[in-house]
């Protein structure tokens, strides 16, 4: 029974179809989702009418790619039973997982790329297809048609991951090493294909080749406006090293060995990457790809390829003069010497460069240099650390800007001139990539002023901790010398007091005085109300910095400058497909976009550095604040111990006076008071500076009670009271223990907080209350 025909909005039971993806020399493919789960699968159906040839070919694609399982190369998926009865004929369907994201060819396309994808995306690429090569060679498979559109994208895990398809070309090597067939796309064959020789897997290195030149520069290497039939005569001849080929308006055929400008690759890859496309472009299928290492057993092609990725490169973009510097780093290099290295490229000299983060963060001198290296992120477009001189605040250039290809310099020069639309097509591909790259450098050094205003930020979260503990330890400060004062002003006055007892000490009333003096001097150094004011008017400042509108990025006439490239390009583009191919026109308004983009990136430039130097300046206002907060504090802290060091002395004196006055007034008798201060004086009169005062002290407990009153001991027991004697003896033994405890917990409590003086006051009155009342 005939099959009827496939129509687009056909569905398969719970699978819908969504759209055609493509449509080949011989199969078209569809996208197919299930309704219930979301799955979604590329199903591959043969067109109607095949050859015995093609219906071959078409088979062992799928036996080649069920075989297969690598991430790099599409995977097949089974044909759900569903969807099988859509085949318009015997041939079975292939069904594969799907890639939203297009194909390489639709990267190349977009205008920004007209002169290479970005250093990020190139080593992805490199990374992918050439994982996926050399799997599809351990399993002795050929694919002889890489191309463009036959290498796709896939977000996994929000990584772009480039997946080979499309195997319809592949030759399975099990029957031989050598092949002679093929059909396929020609601007991407190697030589001895379209010359129908015998080939190897060398092919695929040639076809490798010419799409990782493409992606690095926009166009493909040799002579791109011309088919391999038309240039393998004139390219033929080349140097084993050459890997481009262009030719002049003369018609002189022009090689080079190098990498063409401009190119989005860093001065570090440039080189490897011009060794690697050496080996691989090289015309004798024989040498091309390089000896074969017996320890690895790989290509040196691929060997260089894999020095490539492995190479840890940092990329530094100069703040002061817009440039970006690649360094790459050896084996377990230090930061230091890496800033070495920076110096001298720079002039920025170590101990004045401050690299900071993205995040605003500087690298640790104590870590590697590799600290700034991330793993899995590649290229100076994806990660790139900024570099400040700290010598200066305030940065006005002259910036060095991005250099014009020489192409579109000459038209710069002479916009009106009228050049042919196919000569025009890649000069105003480079000039889009100029304006293009324009609106990028402006990006980078934004990110830079983002990541300068980051780092005052972290700065000014420090100042605040620290004004933060300057401004508790000073109102600790204060509180304890309010105490020292008040305590000094009561033992003024409970002074005063006791001289209307006959009691007094010159020496200690003037070291109670010069204490009171020296605490008065200490309030000045607590007092850090002017550095307050100061911090809070520079918050005030980082504030208005964080408000003012060039703290947010001002690319968005930039941005319609490249849409306006763009669209001039696309419609030169349009004008290239039709027929009249010897039509020429001038550059006027394409010149006129790169002056206004440059006009436009001088100011936002100049808008960008006055208010990255702001920036600046109030960061370094917070780093000259931090060494006067540190003095402040140190004063303060030294402050506090002197103010308590004070208060144990006095404390200790104090505690001293009062244990002799005590003693000396419960055990002794008036006459052998005398006689002991007496024998004192005359042997310790010189000893230490308490010698007097135990002398004084001893004179205050012989006159502890007013002149007019009679002394306590003379209403003592008489010798015949034989009972009072022993009761006396005994209250005196148990005033004399509790005295002694007193001392000493006030001796333990010293060591732990300043002592209550109007505690200590109170328990020297109780005392002396308790004796007065026992000697009567």
């Amino acid at each position: 029974m005939e099959k009827p025909p496939f129509r687009q909005n056909q569905n398969c039971g719970d699978w819908e179809l969504k759209e055609r993806l493509g449509m080949g020399g011989f199969a078209h493919v569809y996208l197919y989702q299930h309704r219930e789960t979301n799955e979604k699968l590329a199903v591959k159906m043969c067109r109607l009418e095949l050859t015995p040839r093609n219906k071959d070919r078409w088979s062992r694609e799928i036996q080649i790619m069920k075989k297969l399982n690598h991430i790099n190369v599409v995977t097949a998926r089974d044909v759900p039973e569903e969807v099988t009865h859509i085949s318009l004929n015997d041939l079975p369907l292939l069904a594969m997982e799907y890639c939203s994201r297009g194909d390489l060819r639709k990267m190349l396309s977009k205008p920004e790329n007209c002169c290479g994808l970005k250093e990020s995306e190139v080593l992805s690429l490199i990374n992918d297809v050439g994982s996926g090569i050399q799997y599809l060679h351990k399993n002795k498979i050929i694919h002889r048609d890489l191309k463009p559109e036959n290498i796709v994208l896939q977000d996994i895990s929000g990584k772009l991951v480039h997946k080979i398809i499309d195997l319809g070309y592949a030759k399975d090597l099990d029957q031989g090493s050598l092949c002679t067939s093929f059909v396929g796309t020609l601007q991407y064959l190697a030589p001895e294909l379209f010359e129908n020789k015998p080939y190897t897997v060398t092919v695929d290195y040639w076809s490798f080749g010419t799409m990782l030149f493409e992606c690095s520069c926009g166009f493909r290497p040799f002579l791109h406006n011309l088919q391999p039939v038309q240039w393998a005569s004139k390219v033929r001849n080349k140097g084993p090293k050459d890997i481009m080929a262009v030719e002049e308006l003369n018609g002189e055929v022009k090689f080079s060995t190098q990498l063409p400008y401009p190119n989005n690759l860093s001065r570090t890859l440039l080189k490897p990457m011009e060794a690697l496309l050496q080996l691989m472009l090289n015309w004798d299928p024989v040498q091309r790809g390089g000896r074969v290492s017996p320890e690895s057993k790989k290509p040196l092609c691929f060997e260089v390829l894999e020095q490539i990725l492995s190479m840890k490169v940092v990329h530094i973009l100069n703040m002061t003069t817009a440039q970006v510097h690649s360094f790459q780093l050896t084996a377990d290099e230090n930061l230091h010497s890496l800033q070495k290295r920076i110096e001298a490229e720079t002039k920025i000299d170590v101990a004045n460069q401050e690299l900071l983060q993205e995040t605003g963060v500087s690298l640790d001198p104590r870590k590697p240099a590799a600290q700034c290296v991330l793993d899995g992120v590649r290229g100076w477009d994806s990660y790139i650390v900024y570099l400040f001189d700290k010598s200066i605040t305030t940065y006005s250039g002259p910036f060095s800007a991005r250099q014009l290809s020489d192409k579109v310099h000459t038209i710069v020069q002479d916009a009106k001139k009228q050049l042919p639309l196919v000569v025009l097509k890649k000069i105003w591909g480079e000039a889009v990539s100029y304006i293009c790259g324009l609106k990028e450098d402006y990006s980078r050094l934004f990110q830079g002023q983002r990541a300068a205003m980051l780092s005052l930020l972290r700065y000014n979260t420090n100042l605040t901790r620290c004004k933060n503990n300057m401004f508790g330890f000073s109102q600790q400060l204060k509180a304890k010398l309010d105490f020292f004062k008040s305590s000094i002003q009561y033992d003024l006055e409970k002074y005063s007091d006791q001289m209307h007892y006959g009691i007094s000490s010159e020496k200690m009333l003037k070291a109670w005085q010069e204490n009171e003096e020296r605490a008065a001097a200490f309030a000045q150094v607590a007092e850090v109300n002017h550095l307050d004011d100061e911090i809070l008017a520079l918050h005030s400042e980082i504030v208005e910095l964080q408000r003012s509108p060039y703290a947010r990025r001002q690319g968005d006439k930039m941005e319609q400058l490249e849409e306006k490239a763009i669209e001039l390009y696309k419609q030169l583009k349009m004008k290239c497909k039709t027929p009249e191919t010897d039509m020429s026109t001038d550059s006027t308004e394409m010149v006129k976009a790169i002056i206004q983009t440059v006009q436009n990136q001088d100011k936002v430039l100049k808008d960008l550095y006055t208010h990255l130097s702001k920036i600046l300046i109030s960061k370094q206002k917070i780093i000259d604040l931090f060494p006067r907060i540190e003095k402040t504090l140190e004063n303060i802290k030294d402050a506090d111990t002197t103010v308590m060091q004070m208060q144990i002395k006095r404390q200790r004196e104090f505690w001293h006076l009062l244990k002799i006055a005590c003693v000396s007034g419960a055990t002794f008798s008036p006459r052998t008071q005398e006689a002991r201060a007496q024998n004192s004086s005359r042997s310790s009169m010189a000893a230490s500076p308490e010698s007097s005062t135990m002398l004084q002290v001893s004179q205050w407990s012989q006159s502890a009670q007013p002149v007019s009153s009679p002394h306590p001991l003379t209403s003592l027991p008489g010798p015949n009271d034989s009972d009072a004697a022993p009761r006396l003896l005994q209250e005196n033994q148990r005033y004399l223990s509790q005295l002694t405890s007193l001392m000493q917990e006030a001796a333990d409590e010293q060591s732990k907080s300043i002592v209550d003086q109007d505690w200590s006051w109170t328990k020297y009155e109780t005392l002396t209350d308790k004796l007065k009342k026992r000697n009567a």
